[in-house]
């Protein structure tokens, strides 16, 4: 089959396309033919070598995808081949991802695709939504009735946010950084989108919530906007760590002043009840229709590096999908 290998760490010209063997499903397993895979900027960080988790070389990017079932393996229940599934990660870990052709996963790491979510969309998935979910509810505590500020609304995690939170009864606020990308914003049910380019938008969103700031912020590019953060947010509101990209400054005062709270996450640090019930939920709006991925760009496969140089340009909107 085909598959991207890195066999060192560093830029995107690392990635190249390769013929390695099919895999197999082992016990407790199931064997995925790959239809589309989604490209996360988790998969760039982990691939220049200065993430958290850092696999063995040579290894295959990706958790994130989306096929169907063509081999289960002994003492597994409820799958069967032809199967659609999206797929959180892979059985092989970390060295061996779903940028590929095939993917062999746990029983566990496959999740019923509805017939009316495309394969695309379901590349989309995982890391988008389970972040998004846990941001809002594990993390923030959102509530019907809170107004919730979600930076880069127009990215994958953003517009999963943005869905969860006007699904749950939120007042959403999004921004972004192309008209295209505020019209992404606006068609997921933001009540107002705004341009972070735009001098002046911090005021738009004090003045959008009559004075008061957002309740909940999720934060995607904390290096650049935490401080702003901590000047609007609400009295008693919580601020998402989701994305960093540097060191910042920020007065600690108005963490007091405000009474407010600053929490953290990552994907890979989320405990597995949390995940199972992001994925529950996840089930829920897709077959009530209320959670709707939007795949931005298709790329092949073999467009795997030109795929990590598009996610982490700036006005980027929609998921990045790679095409096996």
């Amino acid at each position: 089959m085909k598959a991207i290998l890195a066999r060192a760490f560093g830029g995107p010209e690392v990635l190249t396309l390769e013929d390695v063997p099919d895999p197999s499903a082992g016990q407790g397993q199931v064997r995925v033919r790959i239809h589309a895979v989604g490209v996360n900027p988790y998969d760039t960080y982990m691939r220049a070598g200065g993430y958290a988790i850092t696999p063995d070389l040579p290894y295959t990017p990706g958790a994130d995808a989306a096929g169907v079932i063509d081999q289960v393996g002994d003492g597994v229940a409820g799958w069967g081949a032809g199967d659609r599934v999206y797929i959180s990660g892979t059985a092989t870990g970390k060295a061996h991802g779903a940028y590929a052709a095939i993917a062999v996963c746990e029983a566990a790491q496959v999740h019923r695709l509805p017939a009316r979510i495309s394969f695309a969309q379901g590349a989309g998935l995982f890391v988008p939504y389970v972040t998004a979910w846990r941001a809002l509810f594990g993390r923030a505590n959102a509530r019907a009735g809170d107004t919730v500020l979600v930076h880069g609304a127009s990215g994958g995690v953003g517009i999963a946010a943005t869905q969860f939170a006007v699904a749950a009864g939120l007042t959403v606020i999004g921004t972004a950084g192309t008209d295209e990308g505020l019209a992404v914003v606006t068609r997921q049910g933001a009540r107002h989108a705004f341009n972070h380019r735009s001098a002046g938008y911090l005021d738009q969103i004090t003045s959008a919530t009559g004075g008061r700031g957002p309740d909940v912020i999720l934060e995607m590019l904390a290096n650049v906007n935490l401080d702003h953060d901590l000047t609007i947010v609400a009295p008693g509101g919580r601020i998402v760590v989701i994305g960093n990209r540097g060191r910042v400054e920020i007065d600690a005062r108005k963490i007091m002043g405000k009474d407010c709270a600053v929490y953290g996450m990552a994907l890979w640090g989320i405990p597995p009840d949390e995940v199972r019930r992001a994925h529950q939920a996840i089930s829920a709006g897709l077959d009530s229709g209320t959670l709707n991925p939007v795949v931005g760009k298709e790329m092949p496969l073999a467009d795997a590096a030109k795929a990590h140089v598009a996610v982490m340009a700036p006005g980027a909107h929609g998921k990045i999908v790679l095409i096996p």
